[in-house]
């Protein structure tokens, strides 16, 4: 590739940083201190070109619109806009020019080469499929457009962003150049369109600019892909001891109990599981940083990628927990339930029976509704402030005092609501089908071990070392054998 790497001869020195820029138009006296607004030009006929068009002249920006069939294309654009020929659009007084063409008519641009001398050339397009190992579409450009300054902006935003403005995750616009001030026009640009520009260093970003649209929920693969994998796993087991080992054992018919019932047992279990994963990694970080006593080691690969997934896998527990409270209510509108009580009935009157009140039973029965319910209100406040638009609003020490000790404490209530189900049917042998235990015992390991490993972590001998080395504290004995550590792992 050539070209591109001093496109537009920007003498300015690259910023390789990657830091979130403010939002200026939010700034108070913002609208006393902006300038009057630059005209931009516009190359294509698109949806794309439209929203973007509209978008600038919402913003206050002369717009000039280049296309192929301007006379066509201009019924198309609002009135305001200025639609003539590219040539026309590229040679003109605007000197940034954002080009919203497809990679396969890059070619068309050839002639404008000379127009476009010198100026900010933005390419919004995107790639058609992952994983291609060519250029990027800006390297493609800038080798097309050797004098021009190209910048890599706007792609990952959808016309329908452009049309109805920020929201949320949206906000964001990926910007990256070689030109830094280049790069600082069109990040200005992005602020004015009310967006929130993201620095993502040089051009050669703009391969990974371009992935980005394309990945389809890429942090949440593991977490949902293991989500599965414990829901078909539990499902399974649940389905061999309580359907089929009536039927071999007893010749008794339980099939009917795969729709609803096998599901809301296999549901709380994995709500159970995936909520001690959350916190388990966080035991086992603090443990290698106690081990080590710094806190610069890299963790390993799979525990960094754990850690990572916290939230994910958090929010799926909120979910599976969620599903079970619904499916549990639900539980009595079955008509299987009400023969059952029928029978219940019937069987009572044949044989004598004035009631079945169970003083243990029935207080078992009260604190684990009790503590299922507190749970998962627990649950629903970990999920509603872990949304950008909530965690926002709180400040670090209030996010981590909900996620955290909240979050620990939403463990053990879920932990003692699986507890107080099960209570003496861990020990009964006829629980036990085919030599499996039950569900609950299967659900139990995981949390409680996360449990015990964060109080062994509150003893004020591992609690306040752990502090010291999280402020910075290390043992120098260690540090040549952690650089060659983290030297080895960045190389892999």
């Amino acid at each position: 590739m050539t070209g591109h790497a001093d496109s537009g001869r920007c003498e300015s020195p690259l910023l390789g940083n990657r830091s979130l820029a403010p939002i200026s138009p939010q700034h108070p006296g913002w609208a006393e201190r902006r300038e009057p607004r630059r005209p931009v030009a516009v190359l294509g006929g698109g949806d794309f070109a439209r929203s973007l068009a509209g978008r600038l002249l919402t913003a206050g920006h002369p717009v000039v619109v280049g296309s192929r069939l301007p006379s066509a294309a201009a019924a198309l654009f609002p009135p305001q806009v200025d639609v003539t020929t590219r040539e026309g659009a590229a040679g003109g007084a605007a000197r940034l020019v954002l080009v919203a063409v497809p990679r396969d008519h890059f070619n068309t641009l050839v002639p404008l080469a000379e127009a476009l001398r010198g100026k900010v050339v933005v390419d919004v397009s995107n790639r058609d499929r992952r994983g291609d190992p060519g250029p990027s579409n800006a390297h493609v450009l800038a080798d097309i457009l050797p004098e021009a300054r190209v910048v890599k902006a706007f792609n990952t935003l959808s016309a329908w962003s452009l049309q109805h403005g920020p929201r949320d995750a949206s906000r964001h616009v990926h910007v990256c150049s070689d030109c830094m001030e280049a790069k600082a026009e069109v990040m200005q640009l992005a602020r004015t369109l009310g967006f929130t520009p993201v620095d993502m260093g040089s051009l050669l970003s703009a391969h990974e600019l371009e992935e980005m649209p394309l990945r389809l929920f890429p942090e949440w693969r593991m977490p949902v892909l293991l989500s599965l994998g414990l829901a078909t796993g539990v499902y399974i087991y649940a389905f061999l001891r309580d359907v089929i080992h009536p039927f071999i054992v007893k010749q008794r018919n339980e099939f009917y109990r795969i729709p609803v019932e096998l599901v809301n047992k296999t549901l709380p279990v994995v709500a159970l599981m995936l909520l001690s994963l959350v916190y388990l990694p966080g035991v086992l970080a603090a443990v290698q940083q106690l081990r080590y006593r710094t806190k610069r080691r890299r963790f390993a690969p799979w525990l960094d990628s754990w850690l990572h997934a916290r939230k994910q896998l958090g929010l799926l527990s909120f979910f599976f927990a969620a599903l079970h409270a619904i499916y549990t209510l639900a539980l009595p509108l079955r008509r299987s339930y009400r023969y059952g009580l029928l029978n219940e009935a019937v069987h009572m009157v044949h044989k004598r029976i004035d009631t079945t009140w169970n003083d243990e039973i029935v207080w078992r029965m009260e604190i684990y509704i009790s503590l299922g319910i507190m749970a998962l209100g627990l649950l629903v406040l970990l999920a509603i402030t872990s949304l950008p638009s909530v965690s926002a609003a709180l400040n670090w020490r209030e996010f981590t005092f909900i996620q955290s000790q909240l979050g620990c404490v939403a463990l053990t209530i879920s932990t003692l609501h699986a507890l107080t189900f099960g209570w003496r049917r861990a020990f009964e042998p006829q629980r036990y089908h085919f030599y499996m235990p039950p569900l609950f015992v299967l659900a139990l390991p995981l949390p409680i071990g996360t449990i015990l490993g964060r109080l062994v972590l509150q003893l004020p001998c591992l609690q306040r070392r752990l502090q010291r080395i999280r402020r910075g504290w290390e043992d120098d004995r260690h540090m040549q054998n952690i650089q060659d550590y983290n030297e080895l792992t960045s190389i892999l």
